[in-house]
């Protein structure tokens, strides 16, 4: 019997009176599990040398993770069969809009079956989720619930505005949604519904339904969202998500929220819209053309998010006028 050749060996290399570390085999990838490394002939010193992050125990890494994806693709080399990414981390996996931004401190969120133990070490919060509530997905390489079950598994850290700004991300069959790379709509309300049957009682599945029922489809930012629960919570009329101005057939705007009756439009602008030259000239034009036809286009802004009631003032008066002076437009006008 022929004796199995030795496994080769990782060994510093001279280089001029200086030791570095020998070039890890290109196979491994840029993140790796350490048995992963012993199996490609790695030497445990090599393993342990200074110059690979360990972003998880019994993971090396050839730099430290800097990103989300890389955090993520990191642990994915020594996630087991049954576990998932769930709550804020699958929201961000799928593109939802989660209200904390990301940081490089933030655990990544796991989840197994109720009977198994969950996954426990710096970098990762382990929870239990019970398998009727969740459908497993492969998306960009990663086990993930369902996007359904990544917003409802995340109910108990959400506010009410927050919850209805994940809903109208799910809801929404907008293909310029910031951040969303899947295909949409991720879900529908009739899916949402069943799936909160299914689910039962869970930390805050209040919340989850009464924000339901103020999602809308159609919507393309979570600022729109925000902007338009704003309105509502100050006592106004809720304006309709992105409607559309025609001049016959030819579309004029589409704006981001709009009282059609009254020809009040009300856009909300994200930085993109001061810093990017060729966007600021075509806000320019466009509000041009909705004035010549009547319309009052009323901005804002974060500031006006967070602290409304010079916004909310200036719109109560435009429909106070809009009401007193008997506008009213025709349908698409």
């Amino acid at each position: 019997m022929r004796a199995a050749p030795p496994r080769p060996r990782i060994h510093l290399v001279d280089d001029g009176g200086m030791r570095r570390p020998q070039t890890l085999p290109r196979r491994l990838g840029d993140s790796f599990t350490t048995r992963a490394a012993a199996v490609a002939g790695v030497g445990r010193s090599r393993r342990d040398a200074r110059d690979l992050a360990r972003p998880f125990h019994g993971t090396r890494a050839r730099r430290t993770p800097s990103t989300f994806r890389d955090l993520v693709d990191s642990y994915r080399t020594i996630m087991l069969p049954g576990q998932m990414f769930v709550g804020r981390t699958a929201m961000r996996l799928w593109g939802l809009p989660h209200p904390d931004a990301w940081t490089g401190s933030e655990p990544l969120h796991v989840c197994v079956a109720p009977d198994a133990a969950p996954p426990r070490g710096a970098g990762v919060k382990g929870r239990r989720l019970a398998p009727h509530r969740a459908r497993r997905l492969i998306f960009g390489g990663a086990a993930v619930v369902d996007p359904i079950a990544a917003v409802l598994s995340s109910a108990a850290d959400l506010t009410l505005i927050q919850m209805v700004t994940a809903f109208d991300a799910l809801l929404t069959g907008a293909d310029n949604y910031p951040g969303m790379l899947a295909v949409r709509p991720l879900a529908t309300p009739e899916e949402v519904q069943r799936r909160l049957a299914e689910w039962g009682p869970f930390p805050g599945c209040a919340t989850v339904r009464t924000a339901l029922g103020l999602a809308r489809r159609g919507v393309e930012s979570p600022k729109e969202s925000e902007t338009r629960l704003v309105i509502r919570a100050g006592g106004l009329p809720e304006p309709v998500v992105q409607w559309e101005v025609f001049d016959g057939s030819r579309l004029v705007a589409r704006v981001d929220l709009a009282y059609p009756e009254l020809k009040i439009a009300i856009e909300y602008d994200g930085d993109g819209h001061r810093s990017d030259r060729e966007q600021w000239r075509r806000d320019i034009r466009r509000q041009r053309e909705l004035e010549r036809r009547g319309w009052i286009v009323i901005h804002l802004t974060q500031a006006d998010l967070d602290d409304p009631d010079a916004f909310l003032t200036h719109l109560r008066h435009a429909r106070g006028t809009r009401l007193a002076s008997g506008v009213r437009a025709q349908p698409g006008v």
